[in-house]
């Protein structure tokens, strides 16, 4: 079973993520439902929900998406950073990212149960910026494995490449499976997250949580893990 996923890691990476892209939606779910409309993956949400509010309309928070987007962007900074010196592609480094992530969010799921339910203010903002915080690490992972069409965060402009190269639109033909698949599973992340959250908040963080360790760990043992560094003229021609 290894071996033949090893042998084709460019859908092993799809799958992977994949899997990622649905724990996004449940991430998402958690936030905007649980956290008082904060999207703790989806920037672009929040940037216009502080757009909006900062503008006068009623009820619209300004703090929390404030807070998870400088802890998005820190986190992508911190994968960013991490991953600078190693080829595109999955390697140790994205092995351990990931499991960081999900070892984070394991703890988050704690701290809920613990609280039994969302956390109040000021709190809640902690927990926005450590959820916010590695969705960023996550983002900046998935963009250094480098699987087109799917960034795990965000799907707009896979809706666009979607709908730009049909053949309503004059296409002749597009990675279709991954685009509607990416869709699909965010929405689908999205709707199963609200389904938790009419038990307890903690299941959606639990469920992502158990999606982001597995995917470390089957990508771990499957999508064969190196440290490569980037060789001098590649540091050259990109600088």
């Amino acid at each position: 079973m290894l071996r033949r996923l090893r042998s084709k890691p460019a859908h092993l990476h799809l799958g992977l993520m994949l899997a990622l892209t649905f724990s996004t939606g449940i991430a998402d779910a958690v936030g905007y439902l649980g956290l008082d409309r904060v999207f703790t993956a989806n920037m672009t949400g929040n940037v216009v929900i502080l757009g909006m509010a900062i503008a006068g309309a009623d009820g619209l928070p300004v703090i929390g998406p404030l807070v998870a987007l400088f802890a998005f962007m820190l986190g992508a900074a911190i994968g960013g950073r991490v991953l600078r010196p190693v080829k595109v592609g999955w390697t140790t480094h994205s092995t351990v990212l990931f499991s960081i992530v999900g070892t984070v969010m394991v703890g988050l799921t704690i701290a809920l149960f613990v609280n039994d339910g969302p956390p109040p203010a000021p709190y809640e903002y902690i927990f926005t910026g450590f959820f916010a915080l590695v969705m960023g690490v996550q983002a900046a992972t998935a963009r250094h494995i480098a699987v087109k069409d799917v960034t795990t965060v965000v799907v707009t402009s896979t809706i666009t490449g979607l709908a730009a190269d049909s053949r309503l639109a004059g296409g002749s033909g597009q990675p279709w499976f991954r685009r509607a698949g990416a869709i699909l599973l965010i929405g689908g992340g999205a709707a199963m997250g609200a389904l938790l959250l009419t038990i307890h908040i903690g299941w959606g963080v639990a469920l992502a949580a158990f999606i982001t360790l597995m995917v470390a760990l089957i990508g771990h043992l499957t999508g064969r893990p190196h440290h490569a560094p980037v060789e001098p003229s590649e540091v050259e021609a990109s600088a």
